[in-house]
């Protein structure tokens, strides 16, 4: 028998399209009166042009007269330089919850300004720090945090991550702040929202939880219960995922988010892998998707661990429906043929 933990923080998630009926009911469960919205480009880009019933018009209409204002300043990769001008943002409109609306970008910049803003300090003396044995240390965020609601239009594991990675941009290195009281509150998957989002995004956003729940299968660190989150994540992002590049089907996105949830949840107990770290570092520095780059680097990662990682790469090829002990198969799937015999992994423990 093994010794592990498990725990699930609570979520309240609705989905399908009278979900965002409840983001009023959801401000009220939490007092707020003073709502700060937070959206990428293409939403700031409805708002400038005064389009007819724009995006931001739908949740605004959901929020009531809780809305204090919308921050429309996320880019990319969440910079520092926007991340502190979202945190002033919250500070100046005196807001006591943030809804994210869009894809990983929105929705880890309203956490991490929300760190900024309760903990008032500098980002570099907040983020997580590496000794020199090479162990991770978080400091403690003891400041309360604003609660977080996310409507996502990607299929995102930041929807309910608890963790932000910000781009130094002075730096040219990625920071990490972790604050479990900044996980979402409420997440609402809205059909009208999954259908906003360019085909690209929403295939790069998938391959980039594909490739996170792939590397969590083959994680030492696992436990039974989170093999069943990342394991259905596979099987919905396998059945689905192919069908993005072809149309805007509302019915697989909310799949594909859904597949999220169960990867990003999952991941909690398995950490990341080498195809998540070298994604952020090439994305960030390069403007390059994180998806696009861990498609093109999680091949190179399956034949490097495949040897130390043959029971996790098993239960990769069980959720695609693949032979049980044909990992061969997987990897050819994954990135090509050439070089196989050097990567065969031992047949996994009966």
């Amino acid at each position: 028998m093994i010794s592990f933990q498990h725990l699930a923080p609570p979520l309240r998630l609705f989905h399908g399209p009278e979900s965002l009926g409840q983001l009023g009911r959801e401000l009220d469960r939490l007092g707020s009166k003073r709502a700060v919205i937070f959206c990428g480009a293409s939403l700031a880009r409805q708002e400038a042009l005064l389009e007819k019933d724009t995006l931001l018009d739908v949740v605004r209409s959901a929020m009531g007269d809780r809305c204090a204002g919308v921050f429309t300043g996320v880019r990319a990769h969440s910079p520092v330089p926007s991340v502190a001008a979202a945190a002033q943002e919250l500070k100046r409109l005196q807001a006591d919850a943030v809804v994210a609306v869009g894809g990983g970008s929105a929705i880890v910049t309203a956490r991490a300004a929300s760190i900024l803003a309760a903990e008032g300090r500098d980002v570099r003396d907040l983020c997580t720090t590496q000794d020199a044995n090479g162990g991770l240390k978080s400091p403690k965020l003891l400041a309360p945090k604003l609660p977080q609601l996310v409507i996502p239009t990607t299929p995102t594991t930041a929807a309910v991550k608890a963790g932000s990675a910000v781009f130094d941009p002075v730096e040219g290195r990625r920071l990490a702040l972790f604050d479990p009281k900044t996980r979402a509150h409420s997440l609402f998957i809205d059909p009208r929202m999954l259908q906003s989002a360019p085909r690209a995004l929403v295939a790069s956003a998938g391959l980039n939880t594909f490739a996170t729940a792939v590397e969590g299968l083959m994680s030492r660190a696992g436990n039974p219960l989170a093999d069943a989150l990342l394991m259905h994540a596979v099987r919905l992002l396998g059945r689905h995922l192919p069908d993005v590049a072809r149309h805007d089907d509302a019915t697989v996105r909310g799949e594909l988010v859904l597949a999220a949830v169960l990867c990003g949840q999952g991941t909690d107990h398995t950490g990341a892998g080498i195809t998540t770290v070298l994604g952020h570092a090439i994305g960030a520095r390069h403007e390059i998707e994180n998806g696009t780059v861990n498609a093109i680097v999680l091949p190179h990662v399956l034949r490097f661990n495949a040897a130390a990682a043959a029971a996790g790469l098993a239960k990769v090829a069980a959720a695609l429906g693949l032979p049980p002990n044909d990992t061969e198969v997987l990897l050819r799937r994954e990135g090509g043929a050439d070089d196989l015999q050097h990567a065969r992994p031992a047949a996994p423990p009966a």
